[in-house]
């Protein structure tokens, strides 16, 4: 409420009468309730507003012109009500009604005046219980309200069904409808009945008469229609349902297309929200919407016609299956019908409604499709068998796409085992020559739905696995399929991915043997320098591990298919093909997996076995589960194994895969690795330079930290709190070191003495690198947790670590610092004693102190009696988190102890501490109340305004920003009248006149409003409070710098999606066959416009007699052109034309710059220059031509034609006089070589 009311505040200054009669009137309000010392409450703003519309209504001043007095109060009302508690509503619910209804009628003729008070009874009705909603006056209220749903005027219109909408679904509390749900719901029905009484006009050209507002107050009862319907009783949804069916036989195209809508959606919500509204009346509409097909050209009807179709037999089939699955073949053809369009939305519609009558088809509608056999008549098989035709059809090219989309939904939704006995699904049994025949197409080189037949072959192959698949459509991959003819489908590797139900025994027996004889093509090319077909070997080999994770997915035969021999061979992979390790690991750890997802599922329904997309029990996967624990040793050795030989950026992936397993063994199997790694890790701290075989067991003891029992951890504890691990020169031994000692801590697992080992921490904290500084604060913000009440004395000798932690480079660091300071002052706000006498520095006789959030203030600001710039600094930095996060528990004193005390280093020379400092001052804005700060803006807005011209470090930004929040909190004038001199407040002044100027470009721009906040947005939130406070919320004036034009992206004109036709391709060599494989055929409009393959050759000449291309070596290229020139420049021209051109300028004896004059001769000479560059281009042409006639050159009256001049100045004869000796000497031109180019 109160930014709302801040929003209002400053247009007591408005131009406009509306906006400045509301100002006007809340300041009033609230210098009374200054007056009276009254607080600033929603109920208080509430009891004033209805004393003040009492008073204005006795005095009789009711009009509601823009600035009289009413409207404001009304307005204010609106503003106010959503905040009131309801008890106050309803204690004051006669009043309110006495006052307000009787203004009904009179507020009709005025909208802003009405709309406010549809919003203060918005939160009127929200507020009533079941008894004052049967009051009469309530009840008048609500049918006023109602009635203004059909008003013709927007805004009122929606204000009025966005109350309706609030109120009924917003019940009182114990019941489930709202009382005037039944209400609304007739008024509705009745409405409808009279809009669809009377015929709607067809067109515009009927005129504007009663025929349409008819047709308006029919489109506006729609529009309520839809957000509404969800919240009226079940009984009432039928009657309207009926008539909605009436509304298209009237022929408006709006109209039909939004009560099919509406249709569609009630049907929709029926099914998501498990409710039966519309059930009992399915089967009669589908028979009025069969029956009132629209023409397949409509664009406008279609696409909303067809959906209700597939929603009605989708909610038909949830509530009644088998009277679902007769009405199946006809509602099937019906829409089928209309994929032949040409409409792209109504094409879209087809395919939506068609993969909703795929999740109709019921096992028993499968059962018999499988029993009819292949010719049979079933609906199913007929449906199967439209399918293939239509691929091949040219009627349905255009719907290719939206084709494929419906087969593969088909294909998924049939993947169920019919018979639980058999593990045949209905998919393999039905479409497996289908998929087959989309495979054929696939490889076709014409075919341009690659994606969508990917798709297809994708769902079958998680449907029926490749066991099933390969077997129909084999891959073609080795060179003996090759030499047969047969087309390659490798695109089907990359779907071996995903989890399907074939067995881990086809990956052995069809997928490894398959690898090996590919691995050994890979190295015969490579052994014969093919590396090409080398590099498509190795490439294959991967895919083809890849989806080793596919088959590891709950396979049943886990104990047949991981035999020793294979379990040798994923070893030797792990170790010797480093390409072939994260499928390897991704397979082993989804085995795991898997298995315990399942056999998590004991408790859960069982009834549903058949169609479960599981392929094992619960039962088997803990079998499996039983088999795999005998395997986690043997496997231990070989991850440890191959986690020790990778480097330190992929043992995330080895790592996992440990944990996995870690969690499948048993304690026995833990203890016995534990104690390999902890030997191996101890042996390894002896050997001084080895800091990478440490470093490699502290991660694999972090792995297995969470499976230790107590004794290990007590141990390893010990273990790491030594010298030898955390003053290790290794960084990466350090900080594992402090991780695992946290990681116990967190865990719960070390039960340790918090005092002895800050005492231990503290004796090591000598050998500390940088890098372990963020995991040594997480372990002291854990210990911290642990220290005794009676011993907080050790708090004191930690916050300077904490405190400089602060400032450290690492942002990690920093953070783990922070909550460090956080957690040592949530310590102490829980109370305990600090003995001073305790604290390293204090006198041994001093008093013992009482723990508390202001005592740990004091300690942290000692640190500002730091020697250097940085440590004050710093503790500025942590004082200021402090304050933000202990706001509330921070007394008022102390809070202004705090700030009158930074508030004298704002006059600092050090650049650091200001830095500081305007953060804080910037949080304390933010965060610190009003009272407590406006008495100090004397001091503190001088302070700032030294710093508001100062550039470096981004002061001025900072200082502008922390007079912005000023401005915002206490306001333009107390904020100028603390800045004193004119001079400091000419800065004030500047800042007020950018915000007005920013305001001003915002209203220019509500066009464009959307792509405004995009482009002035601030920084984004990062989720940290603190941060978002201290460096979030930038300037909202930093795009009106008149300094800093900022131009705004301007988005280019759109395109609208224009649908590009299909086009049949033709080729000259070969005839086509229109009845047989035209998907291949077809192509796009964009298509056309694809670059070519040789394109550019038209740009060079050709022989006449081979039609090659002819390249003359005497010929230079534009780079040799320009690269020539360019070496011209830097030769020394760009000094001469430094000093002659045009553009150039001379230095006079004073060393004054004197510019060249822009004469007629300086142009000349230009010009001459460039038309030399152009003949040094071997150009023909001339942009422009000389003034002065050339002078003729010796032997131009020889000179050929079409040559460049064969007479020189030297006297040698033409070359058609040439001896053939001096001609034999001109080798390299225009002679023919081997590829049959002109040299």
């Amino acid at each position: 409420m109160e930014e709302a009311l801040a929003k209002i505040r400053p247009h007591t200054t408005s131009n406009l009468a509306h906006q400045k009669a509301p100002a006007n009137l809340l300041q009033a309000l609230e210098s009374t309730f200054q007056e009276k010392h009254t607080d600033r409450t929603p109920t208080a703003y509430f009891a004033a507003l209805i004393t003040t519309l009492d008073g204005s209504i006795q005095k009789k001043e009711t009009s509601l012109g823009d600035g009289d007095v009413l409207p404001a109060e009304l307005y204010l009302l609106a503003l106010v009500a959503p905040f009131v508690p309801p008890p106050v509503i309803q204690t004051n619910l006669n009043t309110l009604l006495s006052l307000t209804a009787p203004l009904f009628p009179a507020l009709m003729a005025h909208a802003p005046p009405l709309r406010s008070q549809l919003t203060l009874y918005n939160a009127v009705f929200r507020a009533l219980d079941k008894s004052q909603l049967d009051v009469s006056a309530v009840r008048q209220s609500f049918a006023s309200i109602l009635q203004l749903c059909l008003d013709p005027r927007p805004k009122v219109r929606k204000k009025a069904a966005d109350i309706v909408k609030d109120v009924l679904s917003f019940p009182p509390s114990p019941l489930i409808w709202h009382p005037y749900a039944q209400r609304v719901a007739e008024w509705a029905h009745i409405a409808l009945q009279q809009a669809s009484s009377g015929a709607l006009p067809k067109s515009k050209s009927s005129g504007k008469g009663s025929d349409t507002s008819a047709a308006e107050t029919a489109i506006h009862l729609l529009a309520f229609l839809r957000p509404v319907l969800p919240n009226l009783p079940l009984d009432a949804i039928p009657p309207i349902t009926t008539t909605l069916l009436t509304l298209p036989r009237l022929g408006n195209p709006y109209l039909s297309q939004a009560a099919y809508s509406i249709l569609s959606d009630l049907f929709a919500a029926s099914t998501t929200t498990g409710t039966a509204s519309a059930i009992e009346q399915i089967p009669a509409v589908l028979n009025a919407v069969l029956e009132s097909p629209p023409a397949k050209a409509d664009n406008s009807i279609s696409p909303s016609w067809i959906r209700v179709l597939g929603d009605a037999m989708f909610a038909y089939h949830v509530a009644d299956p088998s009277a679902c699955a007769a009405e199946f073949n006809r509602v099937w053809k019906t829409v089928w019908s209309y994929f032949e369009t040409k409409q792209p939305q109504t094409r879209k519609a087809v395919a939506e409604s068609l993969v909703l009558l795929t999740r109709c088809i019921t096992s028993s509608i499968m059962k018999d499709s499988i029993l009819d056999g292949e010719a049979g008549k079933s609906p199913l098989r007929s449906v199967i068998s439209q399918m293939t035709k239509a691929l091949d059809s040219l009627a349905f090219a255009s719907a290719m796409q939206e084709l494929l989309s419906v087969i593969s939904a088909l294909v998924s939704n049939l993947g169920v085992r019919v018979d639980p006995a058999k593990s045949t699904t209905a998919t393999e049994a039905l479409l497996m020559p289908l998929v087959s025949k989309i495979a054929d197409l696939r490889v076709q080189k014409g075919f341009e739905h690659k994606e969508a037949a990917d798709a297809v072959l994708s769902t079958a192959m998680r449907v029926v696995g490749p066991a099933v698949l390969l077997a129909a459509i084999p891959l073609n991959l080795e060179p003996s399929d090759r030499q047969a003819g047969k087309e390659p489908r490798a695109f089907l590797l990359p779907m071996l991915n995903q989890p399907h139900p074939s067995l881990l025994g086809h990956f052995v027996s069809y997928f490894v043997p398959m690898s090996e004889r590919m691995f050994n093509l890979q190295q015969k090319a490579d052994s014969e320098g093919r590396q090409s077909e080398a590099k498509v070997w190795s490439v294959l080999v991967a895919q083809i591990w890849t989806g080793f994770a596919g088959y590891c997915h709950a396979p049943p035969d886990v104990k047949t298919a991981l035999t020793p021999a294979f379990s040798q061979l994923l070893s030797q992979l792990l170790y010797g093909q480093p390409d072939l390790r994260p499928p390897v690991l991704r397979g082993l750890k989804a085995l795991i997996e898997s298995n315990k997802i399942i056999a998590s599922q004991v408790d859960a329904d069982m009834g549903e076995s058949s169609t479960s997309d599981n392929t094992i029990t619960p039962e088997q996967a803990s079998q499996n589960l039983a088999f795999l624990k005998t395997q986690v040793e043997s496997w231990f050795a070989v991850f440890f194994n191959v986690f020790g030989s990778v480097d330190r950026d992929n043992r995330g992936m080895v790592g996992d895969v440990i944990s996995v397993w870690a969690g499948l063994a048993e304690k026995q199997d833990i203890a016995k690795a534990y104690r390999k790694v902890v030997d191996l890790f101890r042996q390894s701290l002896q050997q001084s330079d080895n800091g990478n075989t440490t470093a490699m067991t502290q991660d694999l003891l972090i792995l297995l930290l969470p499976f230790l029992d107590a004794q290990d951890v007590a141990a390893l504890f010990s273990t790491c709190l030594a010298q030898e691990v955390l003053c290790h020169k290794d960084n990466g031994v350090q900080k594992r070191g402090y991780k695992i000692l946290a990681k116990l801590l967190e865990k719960g697992k070390a039960e340790e003495d918090a005092l002895q080992t800050f005492q231990r921490l503290d004796e090591l904290s000598v050998g500390l690198t940088p890098a372990a500084k963020k995991d040594r604060f997480i372990l002291l913000s854990l210990l911290i947790l642990r220290v005794p009440s009676e011993s907080l004395h050790i708090i004191p000798s930690l916050i300077p670590e904490a405190v400089l932690g602060t400032k450290e480079p690492s942002e990690k660091a920093r953070s783990a610092a922070f909550e460090l300071v956080v957690a040592m002052g949530q310590k102490m706000s829980q109370g305990g004693i600090v003995k001073r006498s305790m604290v390293d520095g204090m006198d041994e006789d001093g008093a013992e102190a009482q723990a508390s959030i202001n005592e740990y203030m004091t300690m942290v600001a000692g640190g500002l009696a730091g020697a250097s710039p940085h440590m004050i600094s710093a503790t500025v930095t942590a004082v200021s988190r402090l304050v933000f996060e202990f706001r509330e528990s921070i007394d008022a004193q102390m809070q202004t102890e705090i700030f009158t005390t930074l508030l004298v280093f704002l006059s600092s020379a050090n650049r650091e501490i200001i830095k500081s400092t305007l953060g804080y001052i910037k949080l304390a804005i933010h965060t610190l109340p009003i009272e407590l700060l406006r008495p100090h803006l004397k001091e503190l807005v001088p302070a700032l305004l030294a710093w508001s011209h100062d550039h470096k470090n981004h002061f001025k930004a900072k200082v502008r920003h922390i007079f912005e929040r000023m401005i915002r909190r206490f306001g333009w004038n107390d904020v100028y009248q603390a800045a004193g001199e004119d001079q400091a407040a000419k800065v004030l002044v500047n800042i007020k006149k950018r915000k007005e100027r920013a305001k001003r470009k915002r209203a220019r721009e509500d066009d464009d409003e959307e792509e405004v906040e995009e482009a002035t947005k601030g920084k984004v939130p990062t989720g940290d409070a603190f941060e978002d406070v201290l460096y979030g919320s930038e300037s909202e004036l930093d795009d009106s710098d008149e300094d800093e034009q900022v131009s705004r992206p301007t988005a280019g004109p759109k395109r609208k999606g224009i649908e590009q036709g299909v086009r049949l391709r033709v080729d000259d060599d070969e005839p086509m066959d229109l009845l047989q494989g035209v998907a291949s055929r077809l192509t796009n409009a964009q298509a056309n416009r694809r670059r070519k393959p040789g394109q550019d050759a038209g740009h060079f000449k050709t022989d006449t007699d081979t039609g090659k291309i002819v390249i003359n070596e005497d010929e230079e290229s534009d780079i040799e052109v320009s690269s020539r020139k360019a070496a011209k420049d830097v030769a020394g021209s760009a000094y001469r034309e430094s000093m002659t051109s045009v553009d150039g300028f001379t230095r006079g004896p004073n060393g004054r710059i004197k510019f060249n004059k822009d004469t007629k001769k300086r142009r000349r000479e230009n010009e001459d220059e460039d038309g030399d560059v152009e003949m040094a281009d071997g150009a023909a042409t001339a942009t422009k031509k000389n003034k002065r006639p050339m002078e003729p050159k010796l032997g131009h009256e020889f000179k050929a034609k079409k040559a460049g001049g064969d007479v020189k100045k030297g006297g040698v004869d033409p070359y058609a006089y040439m001896s053939l000796s001096q001609a034999a000497k001109k080798k390299g031109r225009n002679r023919t070589g081997i590829a049959g180019k002109h040299r």
